[in-house]
């Protein structure tokens, strides 16, 4: 039986891995790890959680001596929701949701530019235009869903068509280091609606977003070397665990 050669309880382990996430965001190409085995790659996925886990408690009580505004979207859900089906949403549903519009389009493919489209259609409908929220159920939510299988729908029609199909993967080819830093800022900067949009939130976007900015330079990474079920693991274990503490009787 073959010993894995990157242990989790090594810190030399850690810098090789944010060497190579570093080396990474600093001139992203589309380039899979084939080299990795699937326990290698589980292994580096776990690695990156840890890091990104670290990450976020420190700037998160960093950000407590500075500016702690109210997450209106997870005071809204614990509202909404029971602790089971906040865990379902939460943990699972909207991850899924998220990877789809912001990650799974980094590698494209007709289907991949489809889904992405319909997903982020739904995410601007229900913040900028109805102001709601992703898993709220109102008079709005089949407006909002309608629109965005129908612009998925658009989306694969004219993407699939050999010359336009051509035209973008060869985009995607030339263009992926700004199609990775677009796809990093956009997924950080919109969660800016999960605050109150005031002129304070909006002149500390670029901090309050921080743990979501480097969340989405660990997912892309993931995606690009691992594939997409890797960040799409990171992002369910994130928010389940963060779910889950808030559960607990400590004020």
């Amino acid at each position: 039986m073959m010993i894995v050669s990157y242990p989790l309880i090594k810190p030399k382990y850690y810098k090789s891995l944010l060497i190579d996430l570093v080396n990474f965001m600093r001139r992203p190409i589309i380039k899979p790890s084939i080299e990795k085995s699937t326990t290698h790659k589980i292994y580096d996925t776990i690695g990156l959680f840890f890091i990104k886990i670290v990450f976020s408690v420190t700037v998160a009580t960093l950000l407590q001596f500075i500016y702690e505004p109210e997450n209106q979207t997870s005071v809204s859900m614990s509202d909404r929701f029971g602790p089971l089906v906040l865990l379902l949403v939460g943990g699972i549903i909207l991850p899924i949701f998220e990877e789809i519009t912001f990650r799974l389009s980094l590698k494209f493919s007709s289907i991949n530019f489809a889904l992405t489209t319909g997903t982020f259609t739904y995410y601007i409908i229900t913040k900028a235009v109805f102001k709601s929220r992703l898993s709220l159920m109102d008079d709005t939510f089949w407006y909002r869903v309608i629109a965005a299988v129908i612009m998925m729908l658009i989306a694969y029609v004219i993407s699939n068509r050999k010359r336009v199909r051509q035209i973008l993967q060869e985009y995607w080819k030339k263009h992926f280091r700004l199609i990775y830093y677009v796809s990093c800022i956009s997924f950080a900067w919109l969660h800016i609606f999960n605050f109150e949009l005031n002129l304070a939130n909006l002149l500390f976007l670029p901090i309050l977003t921080l743990p979501q900015l480097f969340s989405a330079t660990i997912a892309g990474y993931t995606r690009i070397a691992f594939g997409f079920k890797y960040p799409l693991l990171i992002h369910m274990t994130t928010n389940t665990l963060f779910l889950s503490l808030t559960f607990l009787p400590i004020n």
